[in-house]
This record gives C-alpha cells, structure tokens and sequence, in this order.
C-alpha cells in the first residue's frame, strides 16, 4: 500500500471559513451556536443552530449558482481552499487519476424544502427546473468534478453522520492501492431549513436551549446535556500519493494511516459499546500501532444521552488504561452537529490541532457526569501540547461507525 499525504483542507463552518479562523475560534472556545431569528424559526421548540456566516460569492457565475444548493456551495468553495492550499499544478495532472469523494446525509435539503413549500405550503406547480438537479445527493461531488474537470472515481456516500469519515476513508484506500493518485474527499451539509429541523425535533434528539447562553446549548458528556445542535458546512481534505507529495516540496499536513469501518447491528439509532470500539480497534489495526501512540481523540460526543457515556466505555474498551490519560473532546460542542458533514470537519480540525500544538476543549462541560469520565478537555484549550497522532470519532444512525486515524508529517 502506498502512503497518503494530506497537502490542503478547505472548511466552511460556524466557526469560520478558512482553517486559520476555524483554529483560532476552537483554541477561545468560541461558540458558533446561536438562537434563529425569523419567522419560520418561531415554529421550533428550540430554534437554535450553528449557522455558517458565508455568501457564494467567490464560488462560480450566478448562472450556475442557480443550479446549486447550498450544501454544493459549501462543498465548491471547500474544495477551492484545498486546491489552493496544496498548490497542485492542476494542468499537469492526469485527470483521470484524480477523484472526488463526498459524504453528505441529507443533500440540498434547502432545496427539497423549498420545493415542498412551493408544492404543497403555496399550492403551486411551478416547481423550479432545476430541483432534481439541486437536490439530489451527488450534486456536490459532481460540481467539484466538472469544474475542475477531474474524470477519476467520482462517488457520494451517504451513511448519515459518518458519511464524511467513510469518503475520506475510502479515498485515502484507492491512493493506498495504486487506482488513484489525488483525491478530493470530505462531506458538505446544509439542513437549516424549516423541514429538516422539524423534522430533527420530532426524533427528540435536539438540545434544549440553555436559558442564559444560547451558545453554551451542546453540553457533550455533561450531566446535564439535552441533545445534539445541527450545524452546517463543509470541509475537503486533499490527498495525495506520498512520494509525489514529497517530489514537488508539497507542505504535508498530515499522513493518513489508519481507517476503520464498522457496521453497530444491534438497532437504528441506539449505539452500542461493541459497534464503535469495533470501529477504532480496526483504524488501530490499519495504522499498525498501538492505542498507546494515539495523542489525541477528536471524539463523536453528540451531547445526547445516549451517546456519550457508550462512547466513553467504547474508548475505555479499546485504550484500556492509555484511556485515562488521553485528552478527548467533542467540538461539536461549539461548531454543532454537521451531520454528514461532520466527520471531515472534525478530521480537519483533530489535524489542525496537531499541527498547532493546541488540543480543542469540550466546551460546556462544568457538570461532570460520573458515566463520563475520561480527560474531556473541560471548557479551555491546552496549548502547547505534543500530539503525534490523533484518532476522529464518527458514528452514525444506521449503525455505520468510522474511525480516522493522522499522523504528524514529519516526527
């Protein structure tokens, strides 16, 4: 197998658009959750979310951004950043051997949404032209695709909130084994329509909001957290075969070494202790190391009640007493909850950490619950730190559990 270089990433998320401003937002603790003003949001139980505060318009000509939804957009001005930051010499390139892997759970939900309303709300049919062509899950990918004209595997997965974690996962398998050489990979997610977030509340898992600070809502392994918070964006990692990397003087952000898919077949929507330990013994068995050499878990950490404590007995299953010492954090507890998105974002950020030296806190968590109990990085970043390789948490309903493991470039 070939190594796989990390040489650009690329995010649109609550917490700024561009690596430096998301790294700057995670080492304040900074919250991108908010209460939602408008009057579509006054029909929410809770209206709180973490918005990202971007426009398109450096993403392409207003005529295609009408062909667009706004999770494609996410994922075009992503992939942008990425190419740029990796400084790929794209004319150069057989495009044939670049691919495009990208997760997303729910598509251009703006779109379906506004589809409905205009169907069924305002009973009308003039649906917009173009809304199969905005809505359907593979838009994303496909964009990315033609606009850069890469011709290689271009595929969408969709495994709810592991769908990001498995493109980045099974990207980094086809550098590994020779039928690819660049690969484009992450998730996009943009559910902060009226539909989608109903539909959210109705399956309970939503956050109640706090009542003095609406952006200290997601409380992961807290005592008194309530429940997840949708976020939306992006984030595009840009991989590449090691050798070729390293042949153009490319700055490498990260190795990527271990990949762990496993199926949790005990219910929809409840995890189990087994299904995500099985997960991370696999990433660990990938990378060829063991749970000591791991410096840093970027964890799933929903905030809700189930969740967190089977994923603090998962970790204690697979780490053992490595467990007690490794910093943990879920920074979902400050960008929210990007559904299919959520696995590449939190990869990026476990990279970005590395790099800097700064392990991300789980803010919120002043009440400790005695079922969650490892090092959660309570409230406050740690600076300084030395972290060597980082392990990134996705699980899924549906059962589809991941785990990511990055390696530090150059030891």
């Amino acid at each position: 197998m070939r190594r796989v270089a990390v040489t650009g990433i690329g995010v649109i998320s609550p917490l700024g658009n561009s690596t430096g401003a998301l790294l700057e937002s995670l080492a304040a603790a900074r919250s991108g959750i908010c209460r939602l003003e408008g009057a579509d949001y006054e029909r929410l139980a809770n209206p709180i979310a973490a918005p990202a505060a971007w426009q398109p318009t450096m993403v392409a000509e207003a005529s295609k951004l009408r062909m667009m939804d706004r999770t494609t957009q996410f994922a075009l001005d992503a992939s942008r950043q990425a190419l740029t930051q990796a400084g790929l010499p794209l004319a150069t390139l057989d495009s044939s051997r670049v691919g495009v892997f990208i997760g997303t759970g729910m598509g251009g939900a703006h779109s379906t949404d506004d589809g409905y309303r205009t169907l069924y709300a305002e009973q009308s049919d003039r649906i917009k032209p173009f809304s199969v062509l905005l809505a359907m899950n593979n838009a994303a990918a496909s964009w990315i695709g033609l606009e850069y004209g890469f011709t290689g595997p271009n595929l969408t997965f969709t495994t709810a909130c592991s769908s990001s974690a498995v493109a980045i996962g099974e990207a980094a398998m086809r550098i590994g084994s020779g039928a690819a050489d660049v690969m484009l990979a992450g998730g996009t997610e943009a559910p902060l329509s009226l539909g989608p977030m109903k539909a959210w509340e109705a399956i309970r898992t939503i956050a109640t909001q706090d009542p003095q600070d609406a952006g200290a809502s997601c409380k992961p392994f807290s005592k008194d957290r309530s429940g997840m918070v949708l976020g939306e964006g992006a984030a595009i990692v840009l991989m590449e075969e090691w050798e070729s990397a390293l042949a153009r003087d490319a700055l490498i952000l990260a190795e990527v070494i271990g990949y762990g898919l496993a199926t949790d077949a005990s219910h929809l929507t409840h995890p189990s202790v087994e299904g995500q330990a099985r997960a991370m013994r696999l990433a660990l068995a990938s990378a060829r190391i063991d749970a000591a050499s791991v410096d840093y878990i970027n964890a799933h950490g929903t905030g809700t009640l189930a969740n967190d404590p089977v994923e603090t007995a998962a970790i204690k299953q697979v780490f053992g007493q490595h467990a007690n010492t490794i910093p943990v954090s879920s920074t979902k507890s400050m960008h929210g909850h990007l559904l299919g998105a959520a696995g590449a974002l939190e990869f990026a950020i476990a990279i970005l950490a590395m790099n800097a030296g700064v392990v991300p806190p789980t803010a919120n968590l002043r009440q400790p619950d005695p079922a969650c109990d490892l090092d959660y990085v309570p409230n406050h970043a740690r600076a300084d730190s030395t972290i060597r390789t980082v392990m990134s948490n996705s699980f899924a309903f549906g059962g589809t559990g991941v785990a990511l493991i990055g390696r530090r470039a150059f030891q």
